[in-house]
């Protein structure tokens, strides 16, 4: 409003010099010009807030007076009303003086002219003197609504920030807890995204990935660090193998064994990854444990390395034994008819330690060699049934197959007759009141399957998860004094694993059990390429042969 006078008064010499002379007019540009020097020199933060409020109602006066003084030169004065309206409305105090005012005030700014030329009143000077004052008040209430609007979107924008800083503070401590959490654990954690950027490393992870950095280097990438290799701690483990890279590939795997680093700090590392999937069920980013089992692993080399000592040393004395019980038995007509069943109870307790003996030295052996090739199922299975004939025959047990022939396979014939022989005679013994053993087999495109199934005592649901753990042996099996140490099933297991194959068992107690073993049909290693494999992290037997 300062501004607009201050035009006027530069232009009233040239439009209007008759407004210079005129006392009233001059008064109210004074006025401007204090009102305005006010603004600036009086101390409004020392005064109550609405104080400051005195200069838009001196406004609506110096209006009037200019106005007023001006009139009939210049026309159109009292529409600077405007300005101390708006700052009245928009002031948001004394809402009801306020609009009051804003009516009231632009009416006493038109109303002396009326006054002046009462009662000679013309319609039009009426109107005209009144609608400023509508306008001003229609001004005035709608600056006030949209005063109550903002308001209160400021409101509600204040509580949604209030929130969203108590969300954030809420965030903040779950963050530092979930990291105290993550560096307090003792495996090592790392979590990426779906391009395989890493969002999170623990300080373990750290820990981990320093001991397998040549250059001691703080670089978090797997895919650049050398030092790191597969179970037997020789072989370089190539990137897409390693357990990020496995994991960006959409892959979840448990138990997954590494090694990192080298000499005396190289570490065994269990892995397991698990994929995070967004809504939509599309790939997202996994989380990838690494679990520090060197102890664990070392003390598995221990066990593995007294039971093979202790088995080699048993087994010298056995073959001793056995050996002179034969030269024995060779002069059995020398000897009485006791003598000789006391000799043959020896021997025979003498081989079935003696088997013992071997089993623990297959089950303890670090590398247990497979060389399939193609093998002719049938007839191996033909031999294991007819070697198992006698068993059968002593417990009233009946043996049936079907088996087509020829039954082709990708198989070391040795050890698949190993593993069949531990069947088929782990049926017969698990059927001691008589039943029957079924052994059938088929080919299919993923492999072939055979099935051993008998209708014997069977295992509890609880027990189903250990039967190939060695030395397991089922709570049945040791109430009925069924003879065997638990080995029997792990070295199956471990014969059906190193050929790519798999088993698996369901069993019902009272109502028997079916193991089934799939085997390759075509070879998944160059032909004639032996494969020999740990069998130290095989796992163990439940019910067995012995």
């Amino acid at each position: 409003m300062t501004i607009i006078m201050a035009a006027i008064v530069i232009a009233a010499p040239f439009a209007w010099p008759a407004v210079l002379a005129n006392a009233v007019f001059i008064a109210s540009i004074v006025l401007i010009g204090l009102l305005f020097l006010a603004c600036f020199l009086i101390p409004w933060e020392r005064l109550p807030p609405d104080a400051y409020l005195i200069i838009p109602v001196l406004d609506l006066f110096v209006i009037g007076l200019a106005r007023n003084g001006a009139t009939p030169a210049i026309g159109g004065l009292a529409l600077l009303a405007i300005f101390p309206v708006i700052w009245l409305s928009a002031s948001g105090s004394f809402s009801r003086g306020t609009i009051i005012l804003s009516f009231f005030g632009p009416l006493l700014i038109t109303a002396p002219p009326l006054i002046q030329k009462y009662p000679n009143l013309s319609a039009s000077e009426v109107t005209g003197a009144i609608l400023l004052p509508l306008m001003m008040l229609a001004v005035s209430l709608a600056i006030r609504f949209a005063s109550v609007n903002v308001r209160m979107q400021r409101q509600r924008l204040e509580k949604k920030d209030a929130e969203l800083r108590e969300l954030l503070v809420e965030s903040r401590n779950r963050e530092r807890l979930l990291k105290t959490v993550l560096d307090t654990i003792d495996v090592g954690i790392v979590a990426v995204d779906g391009d395989g950027k890493i969002l999170l490393v623990n300080d373990r992870q750290k820990e981990f990935y320093r001991g397998a950095s040549p250059a001691e280097t703080e670089t978090l990438s797997e895919e650049a660090r050398q030092l790191m290799f597969a179970q037997d701690k020789i072989t370089p483990l190539p990137i897409d193998k390693r357990p990020i890279s496995r994991a960006v590939a959409g892959e979840t795997f448990a138990d997954y064994l590494i090694w990192l680093g080298e000499g005396n700090r190289k570490r065994a590392l269990s892995t397991a990854a698990r994929v995070i999937q967004n809504d939509d069920g599309v790939f997202n980013g996994a989380v990838i444990v690494y679990s520090d089992v060197t102890g664990l692993v070392d003390a598995l080399g221990v066990k593995e390395e007294l039971i093979s000592n202790v088995s080699h040393e048993f087994r010298s004395p056995l073959m001793s034994v056995l050996g002179n019980v034969d030269l024995v038995l060779d002069e059995a007509d020398a000897l009485s008819s006791l003598a000789v069943q006391r000799l043959q109870v020896v021997q025979r307790n003498a081989e079935r330690l003696l088997a013992l003996v071997s089993d623990l030295l297959v089950s303890a052996s670090t590398v247990l060699a497979v060389h399939p090739r193609r093998t002719d199922l049938s007839g191996l299975i033909e031999t294991s049934i007819g070697s198992a004939q006698a068993q059968a025959d002593a417990t009233h047990v009946s043996l049936r197959t079907d088996v087509p022939v020829p039954l082709w396979a990708y198989a070391d014939p040795l050890r698949i007759s190993q593993a069949l022989d531990n069947l088929v005679s782990n049926a017969i013994k698990y059927s001691p009141d008589g039943g029957a053993v079924t052994v059938t087999a088929r080919s299919s495109d993923t492999g072939v399957q055979l099935e051993v199934q008998d209708t014997g005592m069977g295992i509890s649901e609880d027990e189903a998860p250990r039967i190939f753990t060695r030395f397991f042996r089922s709570q049945a099996a040791r109430q009925a004094s069924i003879p065997g140490v638990g080995l029997g099933l792990s070295i199956t297991k471990t014969i059906v694993e190193r050929h790519g194959g798999k088993i698996s068992c369901v069993s019902k107690p009272g109502a028997g059990t079916t193991f089934t073993m799939t085997l390759p049909r075509e070879p998944s290693t160059e032909p004639g390429e032996p494969k020999k494999l740990a069998a130290a992290d095989s796992s163990g037997a439940a019910r067995s042969s012995g």
